[in-house]
Protein backbone atom coordinates (compact mmCIF):
# COMPACT_ATOMS: atom_id res chain seq x y z
CA UNK A 1 0.00 0.00 0.00
CA UNK A 2 2.93 2.40 0.42
CA UNK A 3 3.23 2.46 -3.60
CA UNK A 4 -0.16 4.32 -3.17
CA UNK A 5 0.79 6.86 -0.49
CA UNK A 6 2.71 9.47 -2.99
CA UNK A 7 -0.36 9.50 -5.18
CA UNK A 8 -2.92 9.93 -2.18
CA UNK A 9 -0.60 12.76 -0.81
CA UNK A 10 -0.47 14.54 -4.15
CA UNK A 11 -4.14 14.61 -4.23
CA UNK A 12 -4.69 15.92 -1.35
CA UNK A 13 -2.60 18.50 -1.64
CA UNK A 14 -4.47 19.54 -4.85
CA UNK A 15 -7.49 19.68 -3.19
CA UNK A 16 -7.65 20.43 0.63
CA UNK A 17 -8.19 24.02 -0.17
CA UNK A 18 -11.68 23.70 -0.63
CA UNK A 19 -13.37 22.71 2.15
CA UNK A 20 -12.55 22.37 5.80
CA UNK A 21 -11.42 18.66 5.96
CA UNK A 22 -10.66 15.65 3.52
CA UNK A 23 -9.52 12.40 3.88
CA UNK A 24 -8.89 9.02 1.40
CA UNK A 25 -9.24 6.16 2.71
CA UNK A 26 -7.70 3.46 0.59
CA UNK A 27 -8.08 -0.22 1.54
CA UNK A 28 -7.17 -3.91 0.39
CA UNK A 29 -8.92 -7.08 1.43
CA UNK A 30 -8.48 -10.55 1.05
CA UNK A 31 -9.97 -13.52 2.50
CA UNK A 32 -11.73 -16.94 2.75
CA UNK A 33 -15.38 -18.13 3.22
CA UNK A 34 -16.94 -21.36 4.22
CA UNK A 35 -20.03 -22.66 4.77
CA UNK A 36 -21.52 -26.29 5.63
CA UNK A 37 -24.59 -27.25 5.83
CA UNK A 38 -25.12 -31.29 7.06
CA UNK A 39 -21.63 -31.54 5.43
CA UNK A 40 -22.85 -30.36 2.17
CA UNK A 41 -20.78 -27.65 1.21
CA UNK A 42 -22.63 -24.27 0.10
CA UNK A 43 -19.83 -21.48 0.46
CA UNK A 44 -16.34 -22.09 -0.58
CA UNK A 45 -15.05 -19.09 -1.88
CA UNK A 46 -11.95 -16.91 -1.76
CA UNK A 47 -11.85 -13.18 -2.64
CA UNK A 48 -9.67 -10.05 -2.59
CA UNK A 49 -10.82 -6.47 -3.36
CA UNK A 50 -9.03 -2.93 -3.60
CA UNK A 51 -11.17 0.23 -3.11
CA UNK A 52 -11.89 3.43 -1.04
CA UNK A 53 -13.52 6.26 0.09
CA UNK A 54 -13.58 9.68 -0.11
CA UNK A 55 -14.88 12.27 3.10
CA UNK A 56 -14.84 15.89 2.55
CA UNK A 57 -16.59 18.04 4.75
CA UNK A 58 -17.68 21.60 4.79
CA UNK A 59 -19.38 24.09 7.03
CA UNK A 60 -20.55 21.09 8.56
CA UNK A 61 -21.61 19.30 5.77
CA UNK A 62 -20.16 15.80 4.60
CA UNK A 63 -19.63 14.29 1.21
CA UNK A 64 -18.96 11.08 0.77
CA UNK A 65 -18.33 8.52 -2.31
CA UNK A 66 -16.91 5.25 -2.69
CA UNK A 67 -14.64 3.84 -5.68
CA UNK A 68 -12.96 0.42 -6.55
CA UNK A 69 -11.28 2.32 -9.56
CA UNK A 70 -8.05 3.74 -8.93
CA UNK A 71 -8.16 5.64 -11.88
CA UNK A 72 -11.58 7.30 -10.93
CA UNK A 73 -10.07 8.61 -7.03
CA UNK A 74 -10.17 12.24 -8.67
CA UNK A 75 -13.56 11.92 -9.93
CA UNK A 76 -14.61 10.66 -6.44
CA UNK A 77 -13.00 13.68 -4.75
CA UNK A 78 -14.59 15.72 -7.04
CA UNK A 79 -17.92 14.19 -6.25
CA UNK A 80 -17.61 14.26 -2.08
CA UNK A 81 -16.33 17.41 -2.34
CA UNK A 82 -19.51 18.84 -4.91
CA UNK A 83 -22.00 17.28 -2.12
CA UNK A 84 -20.28 18.89 1.10
CA UNK A 85 -20.35 22.23 -0.56
CA UNK A 86 -24.15 21.75 -1.36
CA UNK A 87 -25.02 20.81 2.10
CA UNK A 88 -23.01 22.76 4.34
CA UNK A 89 -24.61 25.47 5.96
CA UNK A 90 -22.89 25.42 9.78
CA UNK A 91 -19.56 25.34 11.06
CA UNK A 92 -17.22 22.27 10.97
CA UNK A 93 -16.02 21.32 14.27
CA UNK A 94 -13.84 18.57 14.57
CA UNK A 95 -11.93 17.40 17.96
CA UNK A 96 -8.38 18.03 17.17
CA UNK A 97 -5.53 15.36 16.84
CA UNK A 98 -2.26 15.31 15.53
CA UNK A 99 -1.02 14.04 12.54
CA UNK A 100 0.42 10.67 12.48
CA UNK A 101 2.79 9.16 9.91
CA UNK A 102 3.35 5.75 10.36
CA UNK A 103 3.02 2.07 9.09
CA UNK A 104 1.77 -0.25 11.66
CA UNK A 105 0.45 -4.21 12.00
CA UNK A 106 -1.59 -6.05 14.84
CA UNK A 107 0.45 -8.43 16.09
CA UNK A 108 -0.09 -12.55 15.17
CA UNK A 109 0.72 -14.82 18.40
CA UNK A 110 -0.28 -17.46 15.57
CA UNK A 111 -0.01 -18.51 12.38
CA UNK A 112 -2.04 -16.43 9.51
CA UNK A 113 -5.06 -17.80 7.87
CA UNK A 114 -4.19 -16.34 4.92
CA UNK A 115 -1.16 -18.98 4.61
CA UNK A 116 -3.15 -21.84 5.37
CA UNK A 117 -4.73 -24.00 2.24
CA UNK A 118 -8.26 -23.68 1.45
CA UNK A 119 -8.16 -27.27 1.96
CA UNK A 120 -7.06 -27.24 5.20
CA UNK A 121 -9.42 -24.95 6.09
CA UNK A 122 -12.37 -26.98 4.64
CA UNK A 123 -11.84 -30.02 6.46
CA UNK A 124 -11.68 -28.59 9.29
CA UNK A 125 -14.86 -26.93 9.03
CA UNK A 126 -16.19 -30.73 7.98
CA UNK A 127 -14.27 -32.49 11.28
CA UNK A 128 -16.62 -29.97 13.08
CA UNK A 129 -19.50 -30.54 11.37
CA UNK A 130 -19.15 -34.05 12.23
CA UNK A 131 -19.21 -33.40 15.89
CA UNK A 132 -22.55 -32.26 15.53
CA UNK A 133 -23.95 -34.32 13.21
CA UNK A 134 -22.94 -37.23 14.95
CA UNK A 135 -23.29 -36.06 18.45
CA UNK A 136 -26.95 -37.26 18.88
CA UNK A 137 -29.46 -38.71 16.28
CA UNK A 138 -32.22 -35.94 17.11
CA UNK A 139 -29.85 -33.72 15.59
CA UNK A 140 -31.52 -32.87 12.30
CA UNK A 141 -29.65 -29.87 10.95
CA UNK A 142 -25.97 -29.29 11.20
CA UNK A 143 -24.45 -25.55 10.07
CA UNK A 144 -20.59 -24.88 10.02
CA UNK A 145 -19.32 -21.11 9.14
CA UNK A 146 -15.44 -20.10 8.53
CA UNK A 147 -14.48 -16.59 7.58
CA UNK A 148 -11.40 -14.47 7.55
CA UNK A 149 -9.78 -11.78 6.18
CA UNK A 150 -7.08 -9.91 6.19
CA UNK A 151 -7.43 -6.12 5.65
CA UNK A 152 -4.59 -3.19 4.70
CA UNK A 153 -6.01 0.18 5.35
CA UNK A 154 -4.31 3.48 3.98
CA UNK A 155 -5.63 6.67 5.23
CA UNK A 156 -4.27 10.09 4.05
CA UNK A 157 -5.76 13.43 5.74
CA UNK A 158 -5.85 16.98 4.58
CA UNK A 159 -4.42 17.83 8.51
CA UNK A 160 -1.02 15.79 7.12
CA UNK A 161 -1.57 12.35 8.59
CA UNK A 162 -0.49 9.11 6.50
CA UNK A 163 -1.32 5.87 8.32
CA UNK A 164 -0.77 2.37 6.94
CA UNK A 165 -2.90 -0.16 9.33
CA UNK A 166 -3.00 -4.03 8.78
CA UNK A 167 -4.68 -6.38 10.67
CA UNK A 168 -6.43 -10.18 10.35
CA UNK A 169 -9.45 -11.47 11.83
CA UNK A 170 -11.33 -15.01 12.14
CA UNK A 171 -14.65 -16.34 13.01
CA UNK A 172 -16.50 -19.19 13.15
CA UNK A 173 -19.82 -20.35 14.01
CA UNK A 174 -21.71 -23.33 14.87
CA UNK A 175 -25.13 -24.54 15.33
CA UNK A 176 -26.97 -27.95 15.98
CA UNK A 177 -30.91 -28.17 15.59
CA UNK A 178 -32.68 -30.90 17.17
CA UNK A 179 -36.38 -32.27 16.87
CA UNK A 180 -38.51 -34.52 18.99
CA UNK A 181 -41.75 -34.66 17.91
CA UNK A 182 -43.38 -30.51 17.51
CA UNK A 183 -40.15 -29.42 19.72
CA UNK A 184 -37.18 -28.24 17.65
CA UNK A 185 -34.45 -26.50 19.80
CA UNK A 186 -31.09 -24.91 18.26
CA UNK A 187 -27.77 -24.93 19.98
CA UNK A 188 -24.99 -22.21 18.74
CA UNK A 189 -21.67 -21.08 19.71
CA UNK A 190 -19.44 -18.62 18.16
CA UNK A 191 -16.12 -17.68 18.52
CA UNK A 192 -13.69 -15.17 16.76
CA UNK A 193 -9.66 -14.11 16.86
CA UNK A 194 -7.24 -11.81 16.12
CA UNK A 195 -4.57 -13.77 17.21
CA UNK A 196 -4.12 -16.55 14.61
CA UNK A 197 -5.02 -19.60 13.10
CA UNK A 198 -4.78 -22.04 15.89
CA UNK A 199 -7.08 -20.24 17.87
CA UNK A 200 -9.60 -22.19 15.79
CA UNK A 201 -8.11 -26.01 15.55
CA UNK A 202 -9.08 -27.22 18.89
CA UNK A 203 -12.93 -26.17 19.73
CA UNK A 204 -14.17 -29.53 19.61
CA UNK A 205 -15.64 -29.04 23.40
CA UNK A 206 -16.98 -25.89 22.06
CA UNK A 207 -18.83 -27.44 19.36
CA UNK A 208 -19.96 -30.54 21.01
CA UNK A 209 -21.92 -27.85 23.59
CA UNK A 210 -24.03 -26.21 20.76
CA UNK A 211 -25.21 -29.75 19.95
CA UNK A 212 -25.58 -31.05 23.46
CA UNK A 213 -27.65 -27.48 24.22
CA UNK A 214 -29.53 -28.31 21.20
CA UNK A 215 -30.32 -31.56 22.62
CA UNK A 216 -31.07 -30.77 26.07
CA UNK A 217 -33.16 -28.27 25.46
CA UNK A 218 -35.97 -30.30 23.66
CA UNK A 219 -37.20 -32.00 27.18
CA UNK A 220 -36.08 -29.52 29.49
CA UNK A 221 -39.08 -27.82 31.39
CA UNK A 222 -39.82 -23.56 30.82
CA UNK A 223 -38.98 -21.24 33.45
CA UNK A 224 -42.07 -20.34 34.98
CA UNK A 225 -42.23 -16.18 33.58
CA UNK A 226 -41.98 -13.81 36.37
CA UNK A 227 -39.44 -11.17 38.47
CA UNK A 228 -36.42 -13.14 39.67
CA UNK A 229 -32.94 -12.10 41.00
CA UNK A 230 -30.99 -13.36 39.07
CA UNK A 231 -26.94 -14.32 38.43
CA UNK A 232 -25.61 -14.31 34.79
CA UNK A 233 -22.34 -15.62 33.64
CA UNK A 234 -19.22 -13.59 32.26
CA UNK A 235 -20.65 -13.98 28.38
CA UNK A 236 -23.58 -12.74 29.19
CA UNK A 237 -22.35 -9.79 30.77
CA UNK A 238 -20.32 -9.23 27.87
CA UNK A 239 -23.50 -9.28 25.65
CA UNK A 240 -25.02 -6.96 28.29
CA UNK A 241 -22.81 -3.91 28.39
CA UNK A 242 -22.44 -4.08 24.83
CA UNK A 243 -26.06 -4.11 23.62
CA UNK A 244 -27.77 -2.83 26.91
CA UNK A 245 -25.42 -0.03 27.88
CA UNK A 246 -22.66 0.47 24.83
CA UNK A 247 -24.94 1.95 22.40
CA UNK A 248 -26.08 4.20 24.54
CA UNK A 249 -22.30 5.88 25.25
CA UNK A 250 -21.75 5.79 21.69
CA UNK A 251 -21.97 9.68 21.04
CA UNK A 252 -23.46 10.27 18.38
CA UNK A 253 -26.43 8.48 19.56
CA UNK A 254 -27.05 11.30 22.47
CA UNK A 255 -26.02 13.99 20.14
CA UNK A 256 -28.86 13.17 18.01
CA UNK A 257 -31.27 12.87 20.51
CA UNK A 258 -31.40 15.53 23.40
CA UNK A 259 -33.97 13.52 25.25
CA UNK A 260 -31.38 10.89 25.75
CA UNK A 261 -28.15 13.59 25.97
CA UNK A 262 -29.85 14.49 29.24
CA UNK A 263 -30.66 10.64 30.56
CA UNK A 264 -26.71 10.49 29.85
CA UNK A 265 -25.73 13.33 31.51
CA UNK A 266 -21.68 13.54 32.99
CA UNK A 267 -22.08 12.63 36.97
CA UNK A 268 -25.47 10.85 37.08
CA UNK A 269 -25.18 8.06 39.32
CA UNK A 270 -26.29 4.46 37.68
CA UNK A 271 -25.17 1.54 40.20
CA UNK A 272 -23.45 0.62 43.07
CA UNK A 273 -19.35 2.20 43.83
CA UNK A 274 -18.16 -1.03 42.63
CA UNK A 275 -19.30 -1.04 39.05
CA UNK A 276 -16.63 0.05 36.35
CA UNK A 277 -17.36 -0.03 32.68
CA UNK A 278 -14.84 0.56 29.95
CA UNK A 279 -14.27 0.52 26.15
CA UNK A 280 -11.71 1.14 24.23
CA UNK A 281 -9.55 -0.54 21.29
CA UNK A 282 -5.89 0.10 23.14
CA UNK A 283 -5.73 -3.33 25.03
CA UNK A 284 -4.04 -5.81 22.56
CA UNK A 285 -5.18 -8.97 20.92
CA UNK A 286 -8.96 -8.56 20.92
CA UNK A 287 -11.15 -8.27 18.09
CA UNK A 288 -11.91 -4.65 18.75
CA UNK A 289 -8.49 -3.64 18.95
CA UNK A 290 -6.62 -1.72 16.64
CA UNK A 291 -3.77 1.47 16.91
CA UNK A 292 -5.96 3.73 15.36
CA UNK A 293 -9.19 4.68 14.02
CA UNK A 294 -10.80 5.26 10.75
CA UNK A 295 -10.29 9.05 11.07
CA UNK A 296 -6.63 8.68 12.17
CA UNK A 297 -7.31 8.99 15.78
CA UNK A 298 -5.32 6.96 18.30
CA UNK A 299 -6.49 4.11 20.07
CA UNK A 300 -7.40 4.87 23.80
CA UNK A 301 -9.35 3.00 26.78
CA UNK A 302 -11.91 5.26 28.08
CA UNK A 303 -14.06 4.62 31.79
CA UNK A 304 -17.49 5.05 30.67
CA UNK A 305 -18.80 4.25 34.42
CA UNK A 306 -16.61 4.73 37.40
CA UNK A 307 -17.63 3.83 41.06
CA UNK A 308 -21.42 3.77 39.84
CA UNK A 309 -21.18 7.09 38.16
CA UNK A 310 -21.04 8.27 34.51
CA UNK A 311 -17.75 9.84 33.41
CA UNK A 312 -17.52 9.00 30.02
CA UNK A 313 -18.40 8.31 26.47
CA UNK A 314 -17.73 7.24 22.91
CA UNK A 315 -16.38 9.74 20.43
CA UNK A 316 -15.92 10.43 16.76
CA UNK A 317 -13.71 13.72 16.18
CA UNK A 318 -17.38 15.63 15.15
CA UNK A 319 -18.74 14.59 18.05
CA UNK A 320 -15.86 15.18 20.47
CA UNK A 321 -15.97 18.45 18.96
CA UNK A 322 -19.68 19.42 19.21
CA UNK A 323 -20.00 18.30 22.80
CA UNK A 324 -16.16 19.60 23.44
CA UNK A 325 -14.69 16.66 24.77
CA UNK A 326 -11.95 14.66 23.75
CA UNK A 327 -11.92 12.11 20.77
CA UNK A 328 -11.45 8.36 22.19
CA UNK A 329 -10.63 6.67 18.93
CA UNK A 330 -14.26 4.97 18.01
CA UNK A 331 -14.78 5.84 14.74
CA UNK A 332 -14.64 3.09 12.55
CA UNK A 333 -16.23 1.82 9.30
CA UNK A 334 -16.85 -2.06 8.04
CA UNK A 335 -15.24 -1.51 4.91
CA UNK A 336 -14.36 1.49 2.77
CA UNK A 337 -18.57 1.15 1.29
CA UNK A 338 -19.71 2.85 4.37
CA UNK A 339 -18.28 6.12 6.37
CA UNK A 340 -17.07 5.91 9.89
CA UNK A 341 -19.05 6.00 12.90
CA UNK A 342 -18.89 5.93 16.41
CA UNK A 343 -19.10 2.28 17.34
CA UNK A 344 -17.59 0.19 19.94
CA UNK A 345 -14.77 -1.38 20.03
CA UNK A 346 -13.75 -3.61 23.45
CA UNK A 347 -16.41 -3.49 26.27
CA UNK A 348 -16.15 -4.75 29.35
CA UNK A 349 -17.59 -4.48 33.19
CA UNK A 350 -14.44 -4.71 35.27
CA UNK A 351 -13.70 -7.76 37.48
CA UNK A 352 -15.15 -7.89 40.91
CA UNK A 353 -14.75 -8.62 44.76
CA UNK A 354 -17.37 -11.47 45.46
CA UNK A 355 -16.23 -15.02 44.99
CA UNK A 356 -18.54 -16.63 42.46
CA UNK A 357 -20.25 -19.03 44.79
CA UNK A 358 -21.38 -15.85 47.40
CA UNK A 359 -23.24 -14.29 44.09
CA UNK A 360 -25.64 -17.36 44.85
CA UNK A 361 -25.80 -17.35 48.74
CA UNK A 362 -29.10 -16.47 50.18
CA UNK A 363 -31.32 -16.66 46.90
CA UNK A 364 -34.40 -18.90 47.69
CA UNK A 365 -35.37 -18.88 44.36
CA UNK A 366 -33.52 -17.38 41.26
CA UNK A 367 -32.71 -17.88 38.05
CA UNK A 368 -29.09 -18.54 36.52
CA UNK A 369 -27.99 -17.61 33.19
CA UNK A 370 -25.19 -18.19 31.16
CA UNK A 371 -24.12 -17.91 27.41
CA UNK A 372 -26.29 -16.34 24.49
CA UNK A 373 -28.50 -17.08 22.05
CA UNK A 374 -29.88 -13.64 20.69
CA UNK A 375 -31.03 -10.76 22.23
CA UNK A 376 -32.45 -6.99 20.99
CA UNK A 377 -31.97 -3.43 22.38
CA UNK A 378 -34.50 -0.89 21.75
CA UNK A 379 -33.29 2.42 23.40
CA UNK A 380 -33.49 2.04 27.31
CA UNK A 381 -34.78 -1.17 26.61
CA UNK A 382 -33.05 -4.92 26.42
CA UNK A 383 -34.43 -8.63 26.03
CA UNK A 384 -31.86 -11.22 25.49
CA UNK A 385 -32.20 -15.13 25.14
CA UNK A 386 -29.77 -17.18 27.44
CA UNK A 387 -27.81 -20.30 25.73
CA UNK A 388 -28.84 -21.76 29.41
CA UNK A 389 -30.06 -21.62 32.00
CA UNK A 390 -30.95 -23.55 35.59
CA UNK A 391 -33.36 -22.29 38.85
CA UNK A 392 -31.05 -21.53 41.87
CA UNK A 393 -32.98 -22.57 45.03
CA UNK A 394 -32.08 -22.18 48.15
CA UNK A 395 -28.47 -20.74 46.99
CA UNK A 396 -27.40 -23.52 44.67
CA UNK A 397 -27.54 -23.97 41.40
CA UNK A 398 -30.85 -26.68 41.13
CA UNK A 399 -32.69 -28.09 37.59
CA UNK A 400 -32.03 -26.71 34.15
CA UNK A 401 -34.16 -24.80 32.24
CA UNK A 402 -35.19 -24.04 28.67
CA UNK A 403 -35.92 -20.56 26.47
CA UNK A 404 -34.79 -17.99 29.00
CA UNK A 405 -35.27 -14.59 28.27
CA UNK A 406 -34.48 -11.54 30.36
CA UNK A 407 -35.59 -7.88 29.83
CA UNK A 408 -35.94 -5.07 31.45
CA UNK A 409 -34.76 -1.20 31.17
CA UNK A 410 -30.97 -0.87 31.38
CA UNK A 411 -30.68 2.25 33.78
CA UNK A 412 -33.07 0.07 36.21
CA UNK A 413 -30.98 -3.00 35.73
CA UNK A 414 -27.48 -1.15 36.15
CA UNK A 415 -29.21 -0.12 39.60
CA UNK A 416 -30.07 -3.54 40.83
CA UNK A 417 -26.55 -5.21 40.57
CA UNK A 418 -25.74 -6.78 43.68
CA UNK A 419 -22.86 -7.94 43.71
CA UNK A 420 -19.77 -8.07 41.27
CA UNK A 421 -17.87 -11.66 40.94
CA UNK A 422 -13.99 -12.06 40.92
CA UNK A 423 -14.16 -13.92 37.64
CA UNK A 424 -13.28 -12.52 34.36
CA UNK A 425 -13.62 -14.03 30.66
CA UNK A 426 -13.54 -11.87 27.14
CA UNK A 427 -15.75 -13.01 24.41
CA UNK A 428 -14.57 -12.59 20.80
CA UNK A 429 -17.41 -14.20 19.20
CA UNK A 430 -18.84 -10.51 19.21
CA UNK A 431 -20.20 -8.64 15.61
CA UNK A 432 -21.65 -5.69 15.63
CA UNK A 433 -24.34 -4.05 13.72
CA UNK A 434 -25.44 -0.48 13.82
CA UNK A 435 -26.54 2.11 10.59
CA UNK A 436 -26.03 -0.87 8.27
CA UNK A 437 -22.96 -1.96 9.14
CA UNK A 438 -23.18 -5.20 10.51
CA UNK A 439 -20.46 -7.68 11.53
CA UNK A 440 -18.08 -5.35 12.60
CA UNK A 441 -15.58 -6.87 15.04
CA UNK A 442 -15.80 -5.99 18.80
CA UNK A 443 -14.68 -7.89 21.73
CA UNK A 444 -16.74 -8.41 25.08
CA UNK A 445 -16.53 -8.79 28.22
CA UNK A 446 -16.82 -9.09 32.40
CA UNK A 447 -17.25 -11.05 35.25
CA UNK A 448 -20.57 -12.76 36.86
CA UNK A 449 -23.25 -10.61 38.29
CA UNK A 450 -25.86 -10.55 40.77
CA UNK A 451 -28.79 -8.64 39.47
CA UNK A 452 -31.93 -8.04 41.21
CA UNK A 453 -35.53 -7.67 40.10
CA UNK A 454 -34.72 -8.85 36.65
CA UNK A 455 -37.74 -10.08 34.25
CA UNK A 456 -37.64 -13.11 33.26
CA UNK A 457 -39.34 -14.90 30.05
CA UNK A 458 -40.95 -18.33 30.18
CA UNK A 459 -43.95 -20.38 30.60
CA UNK A 460 -46.66 -18.26 32.64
Amino acid sequence: MQDYSNQLSDLIKIYRNRVDFLSIRLEKAEGSNIVLRNNQTETLSEGISLGGQVRACFKGGWGFSTFNDLTQIAARIEDAIHSALLVGEDETILAPVSPIQITCQLPLTGSNPRLIPLFDKKQLCHHYNSILAQYNEKVTTSTVSYRDSQQTVLLATSEGSMIEQSWIDCEMRFSATGKNGESVQTGRETTGTRRGYEDLTNLDIQVESAAKRGINALTLPSVKGGTYEVVIDPILTGLFVHEAFGHLSEADMAYENPDLLEVMTMGRKFGGEFLQIFDGAMPEGHRGSYYYDDEGTPATTTQLIKDGVLVGRLHSRETAGKLSEKPTGNARCLNYHYPPIVRMTNTWIARGKTPVEDLFTNIKEGVYAANWLGGMTNGEMFTFSAGEAWMIRDGKIAEPVKNVTLSGNVFKTLANIQAVGDDFYWDESGGCGKGGQSGLPVGCGGPSLRINNVVVGGEL
